[in-house]
């Protein structure tokens, strides 16, 4: 009982060889039935020792973009996005939003999968303008890890991870408000207070 309490930590230690994962999860499962539903989906049912099931479902890998049951709708929704002037990792937050993927990610849409489609179709991707001008009460990413001391790396990762919402315009640019009540949020996120934080107009 007392060693159930520390598991996920134990998991979670990079000391912890995959061996002794292995052997964790063999005391831990019964056994594991899967069965494939979908050329890129199957279903999972985990029978736990002690009689406890989990069902869920996994996305598989497939070898072409073809495979994917959406991948039609996928590349006319690229061609679409692009013509918009959008850029490759815009089109790829938006197109993972909408639950597509790539054929050999389970999940993630990859930049060079939108880039394969819109130039197959002709299209060029839109010059990034990288001097923006400056906007009145906002900081940009550079301006943000000035004020506050920290990498821009750290704040272009939570942004990634969908930690920190910011304003993000077309050209690429995020900006955050340059606000007392901003400056709080990106701090509490850094020190680990919270977990997201939503600085375009929303929630924390």
């Amino acid at each position: 009982m007392a060693l159930g309490e520390r598991l996920p930590a134990i998991w979670a230690d990079p000391a912890t060889r995959r061996d002794h994962r292995k052997a964790l999860l063999r005391c831990l499962i019964e056994k594991v039935v899967m069965r494939r539903s979908a050329r890129d989906k199957a279903e999972v049912r985990i029978v736990w020792r002690g009689g406890a099931t989990t069902e869920l479902v996994a996305m598989m890998p497939v070898n072409s973009l073809a495979a994917l049951p959406r991948h039609v709708e996928m590349e006319n929704r690229i061609c679409e996005l692009a013509a918009k002037g959008l850029y490759d990792d815009q089109i790829v937050q938006i197109l993972a939003d909408e639950g597509h993927r790539s054929p050999w990610r389970g999940t993630a849409v990859l930049p060079s999968t939108v880039r394969g489609i819109r130039l197959r179709h002709g299209i060029k991707a839109v010059h990034r303008q990288t001097r923006w001008p400056p906007v009145k009460g906002c900081l940009t990413v550079t301006q943000l890890a000035e004020r506050l001391n920290i990498p821009t790396k750290w704040i272009h990762t939570q942004l990634r991870r969908g930690a920190i919402r910011a304003i993000h315009e077309p050209s690429g640019r995020y900006l955050f408000p340059d606000t007392d009540h901003a400056m709080l949020a990106i701090r509490q996120l850094r020190e680990h207070h919270v977990k997201t934080i939503d600085l375009t107009g929303g929630s924390s």
